[in-house]
């Protein structure tokens, strides 16, 4: 399995992320909109950062490959987050994802407190309910026009995984 590192997305990523978005757009079409401007970069790492964790995935040679984020965190009662991620083209299907989420849910459960990641995935998205799936998200729901993606609302599979299902001794 690669080994990958988890950065804080930052202001100083807007070029490298924009140019993995434009070389990436067959790949996400469908299935995610990220921020395709200099504009709307800084206005993605900057809107909510209380409530959400934004990470760029490298791989070794420090080459950006992926975006892992736990979006929505509530905190109080609940302690939830919903996890977020996408490859970028030429990196997918390589396992780097699979790396990043290893370490961001052991992250979200270890140094951020979490008790239940949520991951809402396209039924379509095959290859993503795939890997959630081998991390051990168990599927709870399908919700019916879950998230508007490119004009249209779409339905989404809602996986979860709570800490005490999760491994303490997990690596990637």
């Amino acid at each position: 399995m690669p080994n990958v590192f988890l950065t804080p997305l930052i202001a100083a990523d807007a070029s490298r992320f924009i140019e993995a978005v434009r070389r990436s757009e067959s790949l996400h079409k469908g299935w995610v909109e990220p921020p395709a401007t200099v504009a709307t970069f800084e206005q993605y790492i900057k809107s909510g950062q209380e409530i959400r964790l934004r990470f760029s995935v490298c791989n070794c040679d420090g080459v950006l490959v992926g975006i892992a984020n736990i979006n929505a965190i509530v905190r109080g009662a609940f302690q939830n987050g919903c996890l977020g991620f996408y490859a970028f083209a030429p990196y997918n299907g390589q396992g780097h994802m699979r790396s990043a989420l290893i370490k961001l849910v052991t992250l979200a459960f270890s140094e951020h407190g979490l008790h239940r990641l949520e991951a809402n995935i396209q039924p379509q998205n095959s290859r993503s309910c795939s890997l959630i799936e081998s991390l051990g998200f168990r599927l709870e729901t399908l919700s019916p026009r879950y998230l508007c993606v490119g004009g249209v609302w779409c339905d989404h599979k809602r996986y979860a995984l709570t800490s005490e299902e999760w491994p303490q001794d997990r690596t990637a």
